[in-house]
């Protein structure tokens, strides 16, 4: 006579509770000693009772598809039974794209991953130091990004069972904007203009104080000496000027 067998077990259970899996039997068997498989391999390390497998403080490990036959007859199992886990958000992670260098005024998408079971729905975005969410989603876009939007960002993944919160991911600028670069051209090239006005005014101010010198007399009559004859030449001093001094 074939032996019919079956297992009776919820289809869902939450992670931490504990369940009882049942290998029933329509015949009538003396002393029998089932033997449980997960996913087609032997259990030796769960608890087994008589015809129950009970499963303590379940995990998601505990998730797959559970049969049970009669030793002896181990060709005859039962029909699998598939058991799910729920449980909350886990490995929560952030990615930002495009990788690499953030330039002021460019845009970036933060997106957050998580496992759920049920998949996780509420995505929720927070800024290191506020106080209030600053976006929903799974994605999370900063469009022409400013000083304004730098800082560290993490996410909150959440379905019914839980919550958990990524590690928090920098969003720092490492390049700096074109325009930075043209106002520092055009400062270098007011201070370039600024230097050549000062040095021709300097230039201008020496060349008016020569032209003053050389109109100036070269020459002076002594204070001590009268007698033109013992003179310092003086600019415009003519010969006559001597001469008539002899007549004299």
């Amino acid at each position: 006579m074939a032996v019919e067998l079956h297992v009776e077990a919820p289809e869902e259970v939450t992670e931490g509770e504990t369940a009882d899996l049942t290998c029933k039997t329509t015949c009538s068997l003396t002393d029998p000693t089932f033997i449980w498989y997960k996913d087609g391999r032997p259990l030796t390390t769960k608890t087994i009772k008589n015809n129950q497998l009970h499963l303590q403080t379940v995990s998601i490990e505990d998730a797959g598809s559970y049969s049970c036959a009669v030793r002896g007859s181990q060709h005859l199992r039962s029909t699998a039974h598939s058991l799910r886990v729920r449980y909350p958000p886990k490995s929560v992670s952030l990615s930002i794209s495009p990788s690499g260098e953030i330039v002021e005024g460019s845009s970036v998408t933060l997106t957050c991953s998580s496992d759920g079971n049920p998949p996780v729905k509420i995505y929720t975005w927070f800024k290191e130091g506020g106080t209030s969410p600053v976006g929903s989603g799974q994605n999370y876009s900063i469009i022409s990004i400013t000083a304004d939007h730098t800082g560290l960002y993490y996410c909150e993944a959440q379905n019914e069972h839980g919550a958990q919160r990524s590690a928090g991911v920098p969003v720092f600028f490492t390049g700096y904007p074109v325009i930075l670069y043209v106002a520092l051209g055009v400062g270098l090239c007011m201070i370039a203009v600024f230097l050549t006005v000062v040095l021709w005014r300097f230039s201008e101010r020496w060349r008016k104080r020569e032209d003053i010198n050389t109109d100036q007399p070269i020459y002076s009559v002594s204070s001590r000496y009268q007698d033109p004859f013992i003179l310092n030449p003086v600019v415009g001093l003519q010969w006559s000027d001597v001469t008539d001094y002899c007549k004299v």
